[in-house]
């Protein structure tokens, strides 16, 4: 039975792909046979023809994963926007059964994945009345449970609260929160992750300096952040 993850943040640009590459990378090191998937990507490269889902390729290449990068994405597009609105100026419709479908390929490969979302929790695939597809029913739909991802800087105690709340009030179980580009130094910083414990009732799992290569968490706290799925 595979197990799996799903890696959200406070909003977009907070670490999402860094943190997952670390995530990832760790598990491999520690002997497991880890994977990674994202349902939807914007702002994919174009390099000799081919477009280049970036998020992915940075995970594959950090984890040390031979697979293209195409293979981990369902929806890959150049647009540099939100997937509902790229989808629209591609002319595609996102749909919740091919990240489905693409999903179990990659659970029959791998013992465990983390799965990447795109944006903040609320970030929309699809706002066709009729078709409505929110990052929080795609994760619903893989059945998993979430790590926050946030940074310590300031804002970040009401970004971080209002995340979880919301993750919390559709029904999803949020295991963790990685505070990202962290520094144990500075006073303010180190008060907002106590606060951010103390409102969320959440722990910090871990915390990641800036340019970090390893994740500083034990073989024991990263295997009880995965579900089985």
């Amino acid at each position: 039975m595979t197990k799996g993850i799903f890696i959200t943040a406070t909003g977009t640009d907070v670490g999402k792909t860094y943190i997952s590459a670390l995530l990832v990378k760790k598990m491999r090191d520690l002997g497991y046979n880890c994977g990674y998937f994202k349902p939807a990507l914007s702002g994919a490269e174009e390099i000799n023809g081919e477009i280049i889902p970036g998020d992915c390729a940075y995970v594959l290449k950090t984890a040390g994963i031979n697979k293209k990068p195409q293979d981990v994405a369902s929806y890959i597009f150049k647009t540099a926007v939100s997937p509902h609105l790229a989808a629209e100026i591609e002319g595609v419709t996102i749909q919740e059964n091919k990240i489905k479908k693409d999903f179990e390929v990659l659970k029959q490969e791998f013992d465990y994945i983390i799965v990447e979302g795109a944006g903040g929790i609320i970030c929309p695939f699809n706002l066709d009345k009729n078709n409505q597809l929110l990052l929080s029913d795609v994760i619903k739909s893989l059945d998993l449970d979430v790590i926050v991802v946030a940074t310590a800087k300031l804002g970040s105690i009401n970004a971080t609260v209002l995340t979880t709340e919301y993750i919390k009030s559709q029904g999803i179980n949020v295991r963790g929160i990685i505070l990202n580009n962290y520094n144990p130094n500075d006073f303010m910083e180190v008060d907002n992750k106590n606060q951010i414990e103390y409102l969320s009732g959440i722990n910090v799992i871990t915390e990641v300096s800036i340019n970090e290569k390893d994740l500083n968490i034990t073989e024991e706290k990263l295997l009880s952040i995965f579900k089985e799925i």
